[in-house]
């Protein structure tokens, strides 16, 4: 089941990871950058890929970028940011037919210079980002930062992370703030985007039926880096000390209760009880038979959905849940019950080989598309984690009721966020 990796540095900071893999009829190409989330950076990082997509010196605007992609058999080009645990990192990604299933052998190279334009050779006036562009492109982006608000259930996760780790850099949004918006011209943004180029760590993950060879020397031959001295990136703290409990109320115009409660794990993922971590996190709320849902929602009818979840880089667990308001108490009452169940043990062998199935079937669902496979290696690389999947599967295999019980006595209640309606 494995999947077979080769890690090459091409140049300082930058490496190629190619994944073969016969299992589709198409490869990827993912080009990474790597930021360190920061407030001085963070908005515009996520406005640059937002302006790059909108035109290229070869095509013009969007339409353009649109009749090359379909030339090239339907390929989808795709770009975002995404927040890593404390990194931000911007992705772009174009995916296209293997060559032997359409009339272009040279389609490969032909998706690196789609990546090469949008990236390094994008529509300038006067040297610097297009005006207009740069324009829409902030409206659409504050559109964006606004409109969180209109997911409640995310929001109230996001709202509780922001309280809970107000001190640190995780607090921070993967797409900035409004108020940085309107400061950010189009010489500015075009200086942070040089920078990004030029010092960030980049990861350049490919999947598909390639030659690793092949697709070294296509890289070497297309693309010409201009580089400086490559930012470090830390990685997260996950302890804190003399940690006092937060209770957070806030108030929106809602008819149903957000209650997210926030924990610190304090295991790191390179710790040999985080596997045991994952498995009790399913127990105690991963699904339809766990914990949380049969004696939150099922017994006590208390909650609309609750569910647990672990967010690996900064060790943390979320418990969130819809309720009705005047619940309130009843409900976090009876979660912090279940989390305290398995601190004793109160779980059995048919629980915990019932998680394992549920996480090694997720597990085995990464390779299921050629996206879900570069941000798996995307991870590893991230998390310095040398373990196949295999390897992984047998790790989570290994846990044994003890250290379930031995990984939920480390963990320290943080926060306790309630979105209420304003009239309650």
């Amino acid at each position: 089941m494995s999947l077979e990796r080769t890690r090459e540095k091409l140049m300082e900071g930058i490496y190629l990871n190619v994944i073969k893999t016969k299992k589709f009829k198409s490869n990827s190409i993912s080009f990474y950058f790597v930021r360190n989330l920061n407030k001085k950076e963070v908005t515009k990082n996520a406005l640059i890929p937002l302006v790059l997509k909108r035109g290229t010196k070869s095509y013009e605007n969007a339409m353009d970028i649109e009749k090359k992609l379909e030339e090239l058999y339907g390929s989808n080009l795709s770009i975002n940011v995404n927040k890593k645990g404390e990194k931000q990192v911007l992705r772009f990604t174009i995916e296209s037919p293997h060559k032997d299933f359409i009339n272009m052998k040279n389609i490969f190279t032909e998706q690196l210079k789609i990546l090469r334009e949008v990236i390094y050779n994008p529509i300038l006036e006067d040297g610097v980002f297009s005006k207009k562009y740069v324009k829409q492109e902030k409206n659409n982006l504050k559109k964006k930062i606004k409109g969180r608000i209109n997911n409640k259930k995310q929001y109230a996760v996001e709202r509780c992370i922001e309280k809970m780790c107000k001190e640190e850099k995780y607090s921070l949004y993967k797409y900035g703030y409004t108020e940085d918006l309107d400061n950010i011209s189009s010489k500015e943004l075009f200086k942070q985007y040089k920078t990004v180029l030029k010092s960030s760590p980049i990861e350049i993950n490919v999947v598909g039926n390639v030659d690793s060879k092949f697709v070294k020397n296509s890289i070497e031959e297309l693309f010409t880096f201009e580089r400086e001295e490559i930012i470090n990136i830390p990685r997260e703290e996950i302890s804190k000390e003399n940690i006092k409990l937060k209770n957070v109320k806030e108030e929106l115009n809602i008819n149903q209760g957000k209650l997210t409660i926030g924990y610190r794990t304090n295991i790191p993922y390179e710790d040999k009880l985080y596997e045991a971590f994952l498995v009790g996190n399913n127990i105690l709320g991963g699904g339809p038979d766990s914990k949380l849902f049969i004696n939150v929602r099922e017994k006590e009818s208390l909650a609309y959905y609750v569910f647990s979840k672990l967010l690996k880089y900064k060790s943390l667990m979320l418990i969130t849940s819809g309720i009705e308001f005047h619940k309130y108490e009843k409900s976090l009452d009876i979660i912090r019950e279940q989390v305290n169940e398995m601190k004793k043990g109160n779980f059995n062998n048919d629980n915990i080989i019932q998680a394992k199935n549920a996480i090694i079937t997720s597990i085995k669902s990464l390779i299921d598309d050629n996206y879900s496979i570069s941000e798996f290696y995307l991870t590893q690389t991230l998390t310095k984690d040398k373990r196949n999947i295999d390897e992984i599967i047998k790790d989570i295999e290994n846990v044994s009721k003890d250290d379930i019980i031995n990984a939920f006595n480390k963990i320290e209640l943080d926060t306790i966020y309630f979105l209420k309606n304003k009239e309650e």
